[in-house]
């Protein structure tokens, strides 16, 4: 749609928190809908999990979380007359995570005597037609992944795209109050409304950058959500808690957060250009940018994210305690794994390369290992013990021979034999399938829309 030449027009974006099922304070949506919002945007997944979310088709959220947080923003957008945005729908984007959040808000809508049309749109890719597409060379690989092999896409349990803001539009468009959708980008929904009213590209992509976590671009992103005014010239950015802040650079710094440059930001139809914006307090609560751009892409694509199974997984976890084992924990670690090495091909008769085995010291340096060395012994350390195999009884039967030297292992040096502390009893906890990404490429498309299925909620969904 082209730009609006109203230059008094304003789009409101209301956005409660960072994800649904993340819980916000109720007074924070009605802060945010004295305002006049011209719509509710709100995110309902991410990668950030990890792949075990995609590659399982399940969400992190738990029902309960989603069902509380929809209930109030449903009421909301049927009190305010407003649609409601929700891209990502059970955490990855998933069809069965489309399904899984329309079913709470249809459950939501019919026990509140609530009457508001439910667009679903589903993001999931057959593989076959990836292939096609592939074959014609319209499948391109993003760094540091290389060219994408046929069998790759075979190897995915789910394979979703991410859609830029069109699908939202045609649905809203289509008479949808409520949209619910697979795998988004975190700014499509909220620049959706925006767009369609014919607000400027550049502000509206910046706007929709700095509201999509909710309260990470204020000075306490504990607080609550956001509230986005977008006009011709730029957009201001207020916080639904009335006691909370945002600053020029708390905005500003948000554009540092999840992007490789914080100056430049891809979305299927271009790129965003924020280099020469300027930010600015109107008060001690808002804040004012300006000299946002939008450069229209040569082609639109789509990005590809897709997981597979890498084996199985088996966890054991064990603390010590020990001071002389705590200060020679390296060594100690090191034995471990020699050991449980050499026990395994004598009784299972597995090789090295068979199995995966990772040793991780909790209290000792699990999280950044040699990048931040502490030279001082820890007072306790937690051993973690993660298994990979390509079965589940593999990966366990590794475990359990670890399990006695994770209960008494003692450095060649000691006189007497240690005692580790096992928190679980039986001390093995199996973990089922572990995931891995394994698409990183976009789609070159003729349309925009054409790689995702809209669902109407007067449709037979399957039909």
């Amino acid at each position: 749609m082209p730009p609006s030449t109203d230059p008094t027009a304003q789009v409101r974006v209301l956005t409660p928190s960072g994800m649904l099922g993340a819980g916000f304070a109720p007074e924070t949506i009605e802060y945010g809908l004295a305002r006049n919002p011209d719509v509710i945007a709100l995110d309902g997944g991410s990668t950030d999990s990890g792949p075990h979310y995609l590659g399982a088709g399940v969400a992190k959220t738990t029902a309960a979380a989603v069902r509380r947080d929809l209930t109030i923003l449903l009421k909301a957008a049927a009190t305010a007359d407003i649609p409601l945005l929700v891209g990502s729908c059970g955490t990855s984007g998933t069809d069965s995570g489309v399904d899984w959040v329309a079913e709470i808000a249809e459950d939501i809508l019919a026990e509140n005597g609530l009457d508001l049309k439910i667009a679903r749109i589903y993001s999931e890719q057959d593989p076959a037609l990836l292939k096609e597409q592939l074959g014609a060379g319209r499948i391109h690989a993003l760094p540091p992944l290389g060219p994408l092999e046929p069998d790759t896409l075979e190897s995915c349990t789910h394979i979703v795209g991410m859609m830029g803001h069109e699908p939202f539009v045609d649905a809203l468009q289509a008479g949808a109050q409520v949209v619910l959708a697979g795998r988004a980008t975190d700014t499509a929904l909220a620049a959706a409304v925006p767009l369609m009213r014919g607000m400027p590209a550049g502000p509206t992509w910046h706007a929709a950058k700095i509201v999509e976590c909710g309260g990470q671009c204020t000075t306490d992103p504990r607080a609550g959500g956001v509230l986005a005014t977008i006009d011709a010239d730029g957009f201001v950015i207020e916080p639904l808690d009335p006691a909370n802040v945002c600053t020029p650079t708390s905005v500003a710094a948000h554009m540092l957060y999840e992007t490789a440059n914080p100056f430049r930001m891809r979305e299927p139809a271009g790129t965003l250009d924020v280099s020469d914006a300027t930010y600015t307090a109107l008060d001690e609560r808002r804040v004012r940018v300006e000299g946002s751009r939008f450069e229209a892409a040569d082609r639109h694509t789509i990005k590809l994210e897709g997981a597979r199974v890498t084996g199985y997984e088996t966890l054991s976890f064990t603390g010590i305690r020990d001071p002389y084992l705590t200060t020679h924990i390296d060594r100690w670690a090191q034995l471990l794994r020699t050991i449980v090495t050499e026990r395994v091909r004598q009784t299972l008769g597995l090789k090295d390369d068979d199995y995966a085995l990772d040793i991780r010291l909790y209290g000792h340096n699990a999280i950044l290992e040699d990048i931040d060395p502490d030279t001082r012994p820890p007072r306790e350390v937690g051993v973690m013990l993660l298994v990979n195999a390509p079965s589940q009884a593999t990966a366990t039967a590794i475990a359990k021979v670890a399990n006695p030297l994770m209960l008494h292992l003692p450095l060649p040096e000691m006189e007497y034999l240690p005692s580790f502390a096992f928190p679980t009893s039986p001390a093995e906890t199996e973990r089922g399938p572990a995931y891995e990404f394994v698409l990183n490429h976009v789609v070159d498309v003729d349309s925009p829309t054409s790689m995702f299925r809209t669902h109407h909620s007067h449709e037979d969904i399957h039909a």
